[in-house]
């Protein structure tokens, strides 16, 4: 199975020349605003085809840069039309937008940093809250440190994974890590 996918990449990429890495980064950039597409296969494509320091950062950097621009565009053009909508039909979104803007730091990490979590709904109920632009960029560039690694690692060895538990439960633990990372983070800029 694993030769197979290898061959894949190793033909694609071929044909694709120097627009492999460009195309692999932009499919990961549009799959956090837009949800019809797998990240974890763009991420374990990346990992496969340029090894896991290479893959791990292009993979990263992309899906961070598509959360923000994500977030942005919920900030900046959705936000205010959202609101008087709602305004219009009375509808009060202020105890469900206090929630979400006063969720702790540690807390949004923790979500973003969690592999099954829809990064497309965090970006945009983030977006359409009073949560600081810094609050969400610091816990989008912790959180998916420990997600990137998840899914390039997770999607890699699925199969060995699959018969070794124990690879799961060391997965597991980055979750905590990130939880530990982002209260030490918090502690020395307070975002809070």
């Amino acid at each position: 199975m694993m030769d197979m996918i290898n061959t894949f990449i190793d033909n694609t990429l071929q044909s694709l020349g120097v627009m492999g890495p460009i195309v692999g980064c932009f499919f990961i950039t549009i799959e956090s605003i837009l949800p019809i597409l797998p990240l974890f296969v763009f991420i374990t494509l990346n990992f496969l085809a340029f090894g896991n320091i290479l893959g791990f950062i292009i993979s990263w950097f992309f899906t961070c840069l598509g959360c923000f621009l994500s977030f942005l565009l919920f900030r900046v053009k959705v936000q205010n039309y959202i609101y008087r909508k709602l305004k219009m039909r009375g509808i009060n979104l202020d105890k469900g937008i206090s929630v979400i803007s006063n969720l702790k730091f540690e807390q949004l990490t923790t979500i973003i940093a969690m592999p099954f979590t829809p990064a497309f709904l965090v970006n945009i109920v983030a977006g359409l809250s009073k949560m600081s632009s810094k609050k969400f960029i610091c816990a989008l560039l912790i959180g998916k440190v420990f997600l990137v690694y998840f899914w390039g690692f997770v999607g890699v060895s699925l199969l060995e994974s699959i018969k070794n538990p124990i690879y799961l439960v060391r997965v597991g633990i980055l979750v905590l890590v990130a939880y530990i990372v982002s209260k030490i983070v918090n502690k020395r800029f307070n975002f809070n």
